[in-house]
């Protein structure tokens, strides 16, 4: 009797969790799947997408250096953002924490500021992600740690890197990975501030989708980036794990 209680209790969360497990489902890995399945279909120039499936779309983007050049420079400009996120995130949300009110609430809707060029204008859109996440490993920080530290003659400097940084560092890796993630896979920032001189994989699906009407080649693409995307997120955070697990645990 006992062993079905148990049972029951363990199988309650995945009863309660069906429904929204359901709609993820229909939302997103469905046209994941179909895009999947359409990116193996064989296209023609005359009768458009065929019933037959064909791996020359995945040869054709991985051989062709114009979509190489694409693939390159979208990684650097997430590399880029990323970089600049972390620079200008981590030192804002230390300031923001130590300001007081109503100057902090203030400040924080700067964030989300005007934009200027593509990387300036992705770095402003998802700063506010570095921010968030570096604000949430702030607020456990005890700063009687930092003032001991400036008591025990160390410079600020030093006590930043030597007893804030390391504390804070999980939030930093955590707001790196969403931040790289994101920017890799933007679309809309890139096209309305880029317009057609600045070609990145997102923009490039869509042109094959709506410009050429050659839907496989575009899923292809699309397939492929989420590769990248997944396959580099996960690498980075196995070794921010394995590189600051001390910081982790």
């Amino acid at each position: 009797m006992a062993t079905l209680d148990d049972s029951r209790a363990g199988a309650a969360p995945w009863l309660l969790s069906a429904p929204a497990l359901l709609l993820f489902g229909a939302l997103l890995l469905v046209p994941l799947v179909l895009t999947l399945l359409l990116s193996f279909r064989v296209f023609s120039d005359v009768a458009g997408v065929q019933t037959a499936y064909t791996l020359k779309n995945y040869a054709e983007v991985v051989s062709d250096p114009y979509y190489a050049e694409i693939f390159l420079r979208t990684a650097g400009l997430a590399l880029a953002v990323t970089l600049l996120s972390v620079l200008l995130g981590v030192p804002e949300t230390i300031v923001l924490a130590r300001m007081k009110r109503p100057w902090q609430s203030l400040c924080l809707l700067i964030v989300l500021g005007p934009l200027l060029s593509v990387i300036i204008a992705l770095t402003h859109v998802l700063v506010p992600f570095m921010v968030m996440s570096v604000w949430a490993t702030l607020q456990k920080l005890d700063p009687q740690v930092e003032w001991a530290g400036l008591s025990l003659g160390g410079s600020p400097l030093r006590v930043f890197r030597r007893v804030v940084l390391p504390q804070i560092m999980p939030g930093v890796l955590s707001g790196s990975i969403i931040v790289f993630a994101l920017s890799a896979s933007a679309f809309a920032t890139p096209a309305l501030i880029g317009g057609r001189r600045l070609k990145v994989v997102a923009t490039a699906a869509y042109d094959e989708f709506l410009g050429t009407l050659n839907w496989p080649l575009g899923a292809s693409i699309a397939v492929l980036l989420l590769v990248a995307n997944v396959a580099i997120v996960m690498g980075c955070s196995r070794l921010a794990e394995r590189r600051f697990k001390h910081v982790f645990e």
